[in-house]
């Protein structure tokens, strides 16, 4: 018998570097840490190496034991699929999925396609989290993201959901309370309401674009400044200043007339959303699904506005 007979062996040491600890793991499989830390042992008695460098602080994979994880996680995937396979031809998808999404994207649209997804295949169950940070939450185990804006890092897959269409918006009392905008530069010296983060398109320097590539640049004061759109919304219909909100945030306001879009030939530049997941031979078929799933969900709910 090699090391690669035995999955559970394999599933063991994995989850044991998933988790960061035996004792935690243990904890996860339902076992005793004695139990699985004998499991290591003959895992590693079999491979002829150290996989894993224990103290009494940390524990840290050994080269061998990385070189390991890589081909013991491509196992395990293969070997899930070809269950998840077998299981969808008897009764359709099943397993769990992690996702993670930022948080206003992730609160609204994100989850819709995840309950959209569940009602469409009945045996996935899904977790949510919020994140700005994808590297960081596709090693602590998440499966995919979906994400709006920059993806600067090249350590995941990225694949695009298409760009996010932003307008410039003001409450009817905000703008009662100014002189009527005709022109960009009329704006300029608005109360104003911007994102913190750059990556989400958030900047005191406000780029409009307009019809026959048409450009404008205002350098605006703000009276707020958050990390997050959706509290932009809130002061924005609290008469505070003027957002540059997504239209996936603003077209239900936009509609009842909460706000009003302010210079309508007029629209801020426009940010990417990705579906990321990560770098490995193969996914599990869940997942797969999932992405395709995402990519054409979002093809639908990032698609122009109604014009009324």
């Amino acid at each position: 018998m090699t090391m690669f007979n035995d999955l559970h062996l394999l599933r063991s040491f994995v989850t044991i570097v998933d988790c960061g600890s035996i004792s935690a793991a243990a904890r996860a499989l339902h076992m005793t840490q004695p139990t699985l830390s004998r499991q290591l042992g003959a895992l590693e008695e079999q491979c002829g190496a150290e996989l894993l460098r224990r103290d009494t602080h940390r524990m840290s994979l050994t080269d061998s034991g990385q070189r390991f994880l890589q081909d013991a996680r491509a196992l395990i995937e293969l070997a899930d699929e070809a269950e998840q396979r077998l299981r969808q031809e008897q009764g359709g998808l099943q397993g769990n999925i992690r996702v993670f999404s930022t948080i206003d994207f992730g609160q609204t649209v994100v989850s819709r396609l995840i309950s959209s997804f569940i009602q469409a295949h009945p045996g996935v169950t899904m977790e949510l989290s919020y994140s700005n940070r994808p590297v960081h939450m596709i090693e602590e185990g998440c499966d995919a993201g979906i994400i709006a804006g920059t993806i600067t890092d090249e350590r995941v897959v990225a694949r695009s959901l298409g760009q996010i269409r932003r307008h410039v918006v003001a409450s009817p009392g905000l703008v009662a309370a100014h002189k009527r905008c005709r022109r960009p530069e009329d704006l300029q010296a608005w109360p104003w309401l911007i994102l913190a983060s750059a990556n989400f398109g958030g900047t005191r320097e406000v780029m409009l674009y307009g019809e026959g590539d048409q450009e404008h640049r205002l350098q605006v004061q703000p009276v707020l400044i958050s990390e997050g759109v959706t509290s932009l919304r809130e002061a924005a219909r609290m008469d505070l200043g003027v957002a540059v909100l997504p239209t996936w945030l603003a077209e239900e306001d936009l509609v009842s007339g909460r706000l009003v879009r302010l210079l309508p030939r007029w629209e801020a530049r426009s940010i990417p959303a990705h579906v990321v997941y990560p770098v490995r031979r193969t996914l599990p078929l869940r997942v797969r699904t999932f992405v395709d799933y995402a990519t054409q969900y979002m093809a639908t709910a990032l698609a122009a506005p109604r014009r009324g």
